[in-house]
Protein backbone atom coordinates (compact mmCIF):
# COMPACT_ATOMS: atom_id res chain seq x y z
CA UNK A 1 0.00 0.00 0.00
CA UNK A 2 0.87 3.46 -1.08
CA UNK A 3 1.61 6.04 1.34
CA UNK A 4 -1.35 8.25 -0.27
CA UNK A 5 -3.71 5.13 -0.05
CA UNK A 6 -2.75 4.84 3.27
CA UNK A 7 -3.36 8.68 3.80
CA UNK A 8 -6.79 7.58 2.71
CA UNK A 9 -8.06 4.79 3.80
CA UNK A 10 -11.67 4.17 5.25
CA UNK A 11 -11.99 4.61 8.68
CA UNK A 12 -14.37 3.18 10.58
CA UNK A 13 -17.63 4.36 8.96
CA UNK A 14 -16.19 2.86 5.63
CA UNK A 15 -16.20 5.88 4.43
CA UNK A 16 -13.04 8.44 4.36
CA UNK A 17 -10.94 10.84 2.41
CA UNK A 18 -11.66 9.76 -1.00
CA UNK A 19 -15.17 8.64 -1.16
CA UNK A 20 -17.60 11.29 -2.53
CA UNK A 21 -20.86 12.15 -2.43
CA UNK A 22 -22.32 9.46 -4.48
CA UNK A 23 -20.56 7.05 -2.52
CA UNK A 24 -21.70 7.98 0.79
CA UNK A 25 -25.62 7.87 -0.43
CA UNK A 26 -25.60 4.76 -2.66
CA UNK A 27 -28.30 2.73 -1.75
CA UNK A 28 -30.12 5.17 0.30
CA UNK A 29 -33.53 6.17 -1.26
CA UNK A 30 -34.40 10.01 -0.70
CA UNK A 31 -37.71 10.42 -2.63
CA UNK A 32 -40.39 11.76 -0.43
CA UNK A 33 -37.50 13.57 1.98
CA UNK A 34 -36.97 17.27 1.77
CA UNK A 35 -33.49 18.88 2.29
CA UNK A 36 -32.56 22.25 2.10
CA UNK A 37 -28.89 23.24 0.91
CA UNK A 38 -27.38 26.65 1.52
CA UNK A 39 -25.07 27.72 -1.08
CA UNK A 40 -25.69 25.76 -4.17
CA UNK A 41 -24.13 27.22 -7.14
CA UNK A 42 -20.68 26.36 -6.58
CA UNK A 43 -18.49 23.45 -5.55
CA UNK A 44 -19.69 21.55 -3.09
CA UNK A 45 -22.63 22.87 -2.24
CA UNK A 46 -23.72 22.02 -5.97
CA UNK A 47 -22.43 18.67 -5.45
CA UNK A 48 -24.23 18.18 -2.43
CA UNK A 49 -27.77 18.91 -4.36
CA UNK A 50 -26.52 16.97 -7.58
CA UNK A 51 -26.21 14.03 -4.80
CA UNK A 52 -28.98 14.17 -2.78
CA UNK A 53 -31.85 14.74 -6.13
CA UNK A 54 -30.33 12.26 -7.77
CA UNK A 55 -31.05 9.77 -4.50
CA UNK A 56 -34.91 10.96 -4.71
CA UNK A 57 -34.50 14.30 -2.49
CA UNK A 58 -36.44 17.68 -3.22
CA UNK A 59 -33.83 19.93 -2.32
CA UNK A 60 -34.55 23.07 -1.73
CA UNK A 61 -31.35 25.11 -3.18
CA UNK A 62 -30.52 28.69 -1.90
CA UNK A 63 -27.78 31.05 -3.12
CA UNK A 64 -27.80 34.75 -2.93
CA UNK A 65 -30.58 35.56 -5.44
CA UNK A 66 -32.68 33.37 -6.82
CA UNK A 67 -31.38 33.82 -10.72
CA UNK A 68 -27.91 32.41 -8.97
CA UNK A 69 -29.78 29.29 -7.58
CA UNK A 70 -31.84 28.50 -10.83
CA UNK A 71 -29.22 28.77 -13.62
CA UNK A 72 -26.93 26.61 -11.04
CA UNK A 73 -29.14 23.98 -10.70
CA UNK A 74 -31.19 24.19 -14.26
CA UNK A 75 -30.22 20.79 -14.86
CA UNK A 76 -30.53 19.19 -11.76
CA UNK A 77 -34.74 17.88 -12.47
CA UNK A 78 -37.80 19.57 -10.82
CA UNK A 79 -37.76 18.62 -7.80
CA UNK A 80 -34.65 20.76 -6.89
CA UNK A 81 -36.42 24.00 -5.86
CA UNK A 82 -34.41 27.70 -6.32
CA UNK A 83 -34.68 29.86 -3.55
CA UNK A 84 -32.61 33.52 -2.55
CA UNK A 85 -30.87 33.23 0.94
CA UNK A 86 -28.34 36.06 1.35
CA UNK A 87 -27.04 34.85 4.54
CA UNK A 88 -25.48 38.69 4.98
CA UNK A 89 -28.86 40.02 4.27
CA UNK A 90 -31.29 39.51 7.34
CA UNK A 91 -34.91 40.35 5.32
CA UNK A 92 -33.16 38.01 2.65
CA UNK A 93 -32.72 34.92 5.04
CA UNK A 94 -36.39 35.92 6.87
CA UNK A 95 -37.72 35.74 3.50
CA UNK A 96 -36.55 32.47 3.02
CA UNK A 97 -37.98 31.38 5.86
CA UNK A 98 -41.26 32.61 5.47
CA UNK A 99 -41.22 30.57 1.75
CA UNK A 100 -40.41 27.41 3.19
CA UNK A 101 -43.05 27.66 6.25
CA UNK A 102 -45.38 29.02 3.26
CA UNK A 103 -45.20 25.46 1.35
CA UNK A 104 -45.53 23.40 4.22
CA UNK A 105 -42.69 21.90 3.52
CA UNK A 106 -41.45 19.59 6.49
CA UNK A 107 -37.24 19.38 6.59
CA UNK A 108 -35.50 16.42 6.57
CA UNK A 109 -32.73 17.60 6.77
CA UNK A 110 -30.48 21.02 6.71
CA UNK A 111 -27.28 21.37 5.41
CA UNK A 112 -25.53 24.75 6.54
CA UNK A 113 -23.26 24.75 3.52
CA UNK A 114 -22.22 28.51 2.15
CA UNK A 115 -19.90 30.79 3.15
CA UNK A 116 -17.15 33.02 2.26
CA UNK A 117 -13.73 32.56 3.22
CA UNK A 118 -10.63 35.16 4.67
CA UNK A 119 -11.08 38.53 3.49
CA UNK A 120 -8.05 40.41 2.90
CA UNK A 121 -9.41 43.32 4.68
CA UNK A 122 -12.42 44.12 7.38
CA UNK A 123 -15.90 44.22 6.17
CA UNK A 124 -18.26 44.43 7.91
CA UNK A 125 -22.31 43.90 7.96
CA UNK A 126 -24.43 45.99 10.71
CA UNK A 127 -21.00 46.59 12.84
CA UNK A 128 -20.06 43.22 12.84
CA UNK A 129 -17.36 41.18 11.34
CA UNK A 130 -18.50 39.71 7.65
CA UNK A 131 -17.27 36.10 7.95
CA UNK A 132 -18.69 36.07 11.26
CA UNK A 133 -22.10 37.33 10.35
CA UNK A 134 -22.60 35.73 7.34
CA UNK A 135 -21.28 32.30 8.15
CA UNK A 136 -22.58 32.34 11.79
CA UNK A 137 -25.62 35.20 12.30
CA UNK A 138 -26.73 34.04 8.98
CA UNK A 139 -26.92 30.80 9.49
CA UNK A 140 -28.43 31.12 13.12
CA UNK A 141 -31.28 33.29 11.69
CA UNK A 142 -32.17 30.74 9.10
CA UNK A 143 -31.92 27.15 11.31
CA UNK A 144 -33.21 28.76 14.13
CA UNK A 145 -36.15 30.15 11.86
CA UNK A 146 -37.16 26.54 10.81
CA UNK A 147 -36.45 24.91 13.68
CA UNK A 148 -40.33 24.05 13.53
CA UNK A 149 -40.19 22.87 10.59
CA UNK A 150 -38.11 20.34 10.80
CA UNK A 151 -39.16 16.92 10.84
CA UNK A 152 -39.27 14.82 13.98
CA UNK A 153 -36.14 12.96 13.36
CA UNK A 154 -34.92 16.42 11.08
CA UNK A 155 -31.36 16.68 11.01
CA UNK A 156 -29.35 20.11 10.80
CA UNK A 157 -25.45 19.83 9.65
CA UNK A 158 -23.58 22.70 10.47
CA UNK A 159 -20.32 22.71 7.83
CA UNK A 160 -17.69 23.94 10.22
CA UNK A 161 -14.16 23.23 9.12
CA UNK A 162 -10.75 22.41 10.72
CA UNK A 163 -9.78 25.99 10.39
CA UNK A 164 -11.79 26.71 13.36
CA UNK A 165 -8.29 25.43 15.37
CA UNK A 166 -6.93 29.18 14.05
CA UNK A 167 -9.77 30.99 15.92
CA UNK A 168 -7.90 33.09 18.41
CA UNK A 169 -7.02 32.20 22.01
CA UNK A 170 -10.24 33.07 23.80
CA UNK A 171 -12.15 31.19 20.63
CA UNK A 172 -14.49 33.65 20.11
CA UNK A 173 -14.18 37.43 20.57
CA UNK A 174 -17.33 38.75 21.94
CA UNK A 175 -15.01 41.97 23.41
CA UNK A 176 -14.24 42.21 19.08
CA UNK A 177 -16.58 40.83 17.06
CA UNK A 178 -16.49 44.04 14.77
CA UNK A 179 -13.64 43.32 14.30
CA UNK A 180 -12.16 46.81 14.57
CA UNK A 181 -9.68 46.06 17.50
CA UNK A 182 -7.97 43.53 15.79
CA UNK A 183 -8.14 42.00 12.43
CA UNK A 184 -6.66 38.58 10.78
CA UNK A 185 -8.21 37.37 7.73
CA UNK A 186 -7.51 33.70 8.69
CA UNK A 187 -8.17 34.26 12.29
CA UNK A 188 -11.80 35.93 11.44
CA UNK A 189 -12.14 32.68 9.24
CA UNK A 190 -11.01 30.33 12.20
CA UNK A 191 -13.86 32.47 14.17
CA UNK A 192 -16.86 32.01 12.39
CA UNK A 193 -16.25 28.20 11.31
CA UNK A 194 -15.56 28.00 15.49
CA UNK A 195 -18.83 29.67 15.84
CA UNK A 196 -20.63 26.94 13.51
CA UNK A 197 -19.19 24.23 15.17
CA UNK A 198 -20.46 25.59 19.00
CA UNK A 199 -23.46 26.48 17.32
CA UNK A 200 -24.17 22.60 16.24
CA UNK A 201 -23.22 21.63 20.02
CA UNK A 202 -25.45 23.96 21.45
CA UNK A 203 -28.15 22.94 19.18
CA UNK A 204 -27.48 19.51 19.71
CA UNK A 205 -28.04 20.21 23.84
CA UNK A 206 -31.46 21.93 23.07
CA UNK A 207 -32.68 19.32 20.99
CA UNK A 208 -32.19 16.40 23.64
CA UNK A 209 -35.13 15.08 24.31
CA UNK A 210 -36.08 14.83 20.95
CA UNK A 211 -34.92 12.69 17.72
CA UNK A 212 -33.93 15.78 16.00
CA UNK A 213 -30.18 16.34 15.51
CA UNK A 214 -27.50 18.48 14.96
CA UNK A 215 -23.84 18.15 14.18
CA UNK A 216 -20.74 19.66 12.61
CA UNK A 217 -18.34 18.99 9.56
CA UNK A 218 -15.24 19.57 7.64
CA UNK A 219 -15.90 19.11 4.14
CA UNK A 220 -11.88 18.87 3.55
CA UNK A 221 -9.89 21.44 1.73
CA UNK A 222 -11.33 21.85 -1.82
CA UNK A 223 -9.80 22.36 -4.91
CA UNK A 224 -12.29 24.65 -6.29
CA UNK A 225 -12.64 27.34 -3.51
CA UNK A 226 -8.98 27.62 -2.96
CA UNK A 227 -6.45 30.66 -3.88
CA UNK A 228 -8.59 34.10 -3.53
CA UNK A 229 -7.22 34.97 -0.75
CA UNK A 230 -4.07 32.70 0.36
CA UNK A 231 -1.00 34.07 0.34
CA UNK A 232 0.99 32.85 -2.40
CA UNK A 233 3.21 30.64 0.11
CA UNK A 234 0.73 28.93 1.07
CA UNK A 235 -0.73 28.01 -2.53
CA UNK A 236 2.44 26.52 -3.67
CA UNK A 237 2.58 24.18 -0.66
CA UNK A 238 -0.93 23.10 -1.39
CA UNK A 239 -0.64 22.62 -5.29
CA UNK A 240 3.01 20.27 -3.63
CA UNK A 241 0.92 18.57 -1.53
CA UNK A 242 -2.72 17.84 -3.48
CA UNK A 243 -2.14 14.42 -3.44
CA UNK A 244 -2.25 14.41 0.68
CA UNK A 245 -4.90 17.41 0.78
CA UNK A 246 -6.67 18.38 -1.64
CA UNK A 247 -10.10 17.06 -2.54
CA UNK A 248 -12.24 17.30 -5.20
CA UNK A 249 -15.64 19.11 -5.17
CA UNK A 250 -17.66 15.35 -5.25
CA UNK A 251 -15.24 14.32 -2.30
CA UNK A 252 -15.63 17.55 -0.89
CA UNK A 253 -19.67 16.71 -0.46
CA UNK A 254 -19.03 13.39 1.25
CA UNK A 255 -19.27 14.24 4.66
CA UNK A 256 -21.92 16.57 4.78
CA UNK A 257 -23.90 14.35 2.79
CA UNK A 258 -23.14 11.46 5.02
CA UNK A 259 -24.13 12.96 8.01
CA UNK A 260 -27.35 14.27 6.66
CA UNK A 261 -28.51 11.34 5.29
CA UNK A 262 -26.85 7.68 6.84
CA UNK A 263 -29.47 5.86 8.71
CA UNK A 264 -26.50 4.84 10.79
CA UNK A 265 -26.40 8.53 12.05
CA UNK A 266 -30.10 8.60 13.15
CA UNK A 267 -29.37 8.81 17.55
CA UNK A 268 -25.78 10.71 16.64
CA UNK A 269 -26.03 14.59 17.75
CA UNK A 270 -23.38 17.21 19.03
CA UNK A 271 -20.43 15.35 17.22
CA UNK A 272 -17.73 16.92 14.82
CA UNK A 273 -17.14 14.59 11.45
CA UNK A 274 -14.17 14.59 9.21
CA UNK A 275 -13.50 12.15 6.33
CA UNK A 276 -17.44 10.62 7.36
CA UNK A 277 -16.18 9.66 10.45
CA UNK A 278 -16.34 11.23 14.18
CA UNK A 279 -13.05 13.45 14.52
CA UNK A 280 -11.10 15.32 16.85
CA UNK A 281 -12.23 18.98 16.93
CA UNK A 282 -10.27 21.60 18.70
CA UNK A 283 -10.39 21.78 22.97
CA UNK A 284 -12.28 25.29 23.26
CA UNK A 285 -15.30 23.51 21.15
CA UNK A 286 -16.03 21.59 24.26
CA UNK A 287 -16.69 24.35 26.20
CA UNK A 288 -20.28 24.71 26.84
CA UNK A 289 -20.54 28.07 28.71
CA UNK A 290 -18.75 29.35 25.64
CA UNK A 291 -21.41 27.73 23.33
CA UNK A 292 -24.21 29.44 25.64
CA UNK A 293 -22.93 32.75 25.45
CA UNK A 294 -22.07 32.40 21.46
CA UNK A 295 -26.51 31.41 21.31
CA UNK A 296 -26.79 34.41 23.87
CA UNK A 297 -24.78 36.43 21.51
CA UNK A 298 -26.39 35.34 18.99
CA UNK A 299 -29.89 36.35 19.80
CA UNK A 300 -29.11 39.69 20.54
CA UNK A 301 -27.69 40.38 17.16
CA UNK A 302 -30.81 38.68 15.81
CA UNK A 303 -33.23 40.89 17.45
CA UNK A 304 -30.85 44.14 17.10
CA UNK A 305 -31.01 43.27 12.93
CA UNK A 306 -34.51 42.17 13.37
CA UNK A 307 -35.58 45.61 11.27
CA UNK A 308 -32.98 45.38 8.46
Amino acid sequence: MSLIELFKRPGASGFGFASTADDVTAGINLQGRTILVTGCNSGIGYETVRALAKRGARVIATARSEEKARAACSALGPEVVPLACDLAAPSSVRSAVRAVKDRGWRLDALIANAGIMALPKLEQAFGYELQFFTNHIGHFLLVTGLLDDLAEDGRVVMVSSDAHWRAPRAGIELDNLSGEKRYDPWSAYGQSKLANLLFAKELAKRLSGTQKTANAIHPGVIRTNLGRSMPWILRTALRIGEPFVLKTAEQGAATQCYVATHPGLARVSGQFFADCNVAKSSPISYDATLAARLWQESEQIAAQVAQH
